[in-house]
């Protein structure tokens, strides 16, 4: 059995953040390992309120983690500001796999990461990353490019290739395309991946679930391609048989099968 390490913030409602990530790891076969960086209090409707962990003891945490149990890959969720961006990126060491979920803004608007810290994830994470994960808004916020059409979608891409990391997955799921598409793209491979569109509120959670796929994919040994395929249709299913809780943006079914 594979061991996944998150680092990412937990989820009252329990449909993103830690708890979406264990049990995807769980779901797909491996054995799940935390290191908190905030607490919140959110449902389906919003964030109420975000309580940041301070940034030594989520450092203390991954180095004990890793002490014992160790970790085949890494999964990064919300790091909250730029000490606890500081306090991850000193506690890793520099040779695990990573993977790089770049949360900014929770499905229901709410801001995640503090503005000043946004330099120290480009600067710190990403030429760290096996794998960053970007959806749409985050793609635009970390390049300060348009991503409105495919060719900028790419070209934005290729441009989280320049500042360090080893492969892109650009998410389309904030286009307005009845097709979405997302774009793995590493310096020599560009790979389209569609799937239709869901329509449906049930999406919270979505990003933080794919990521934790992926590396859960890669800690077992999957290539890159197939992790992300394995991902992609692991939450396309997990979409579609949504159980519905909430008023709001809800929970997807992490229970089903690959």
């Amino acid at each position: 059995m594979k061991r996944v390490l998150t680092i990412a913030g937990s989820d009252s409602g329990g449909g993103a953040g830690i708890e979406a990530d264990i049990k995807t790891i769980t779901a797909l076969g491996a054995f799940g390992c935390t290191a908190i960086t905030a607490v919140t209090a959110q449902n389906t409707l919003g964030v109420a309120g975000v309580h940041p962990l301070p940034a030594e003891f989520v450092a203390l945490a991954i180095k004990t983690v890793l002490d014992d149990i160790g970790a085949d890959a890494v999964k990064l969720g919300m790091l909250a500001n730029e000490a606890i961006i500081r306090a991850v990126a000193g506690a890793l060491p520099t040779n695990i796999t990573l993977v790089l979920d770049p949360v900014m803004v929770a499905t229901s608007g709410a801001v995640l990461l503090e503005e000043g810290a946004v330099e120290a994830m480009r600067q710190l994470l990403l030429p760290r990353a096996t794998l960053v994960t970007p959806n749409l808004p985050e793609a635009q916020k970390l390049t300060g490019m348009p991503v409105g059409t495919e060719a900028e979608r790419i070209a934005a891409g290729r441009a989280l290739l320049a500042m360090g990391a080893q492969a892109v997955l650009i998410k389309g799921g904030h286009g307005g395309e009845d097709i979405l598409t997302d774009y793995l793209i590493t310096a020599d491979t560009l790979e389209a991946i569609s799937l239709p569109r869901i329509e449906t509120r049930n999406t919270h959670g979505t990003g933080c679930t794919m990521a934790s796929a992926i590396a859960t994919g890669l800690a077992q040994g999957m290539t890159m391609l197939d992790a992300v395929h394995r991902a992609r249709n692991y939450l396309q299913e997990a979409i579609r048989t949504a159980p519905g809780f909430g008023a709001g943006h809800g929970p997807v079914n992490h229970l089903v099968r690959a």
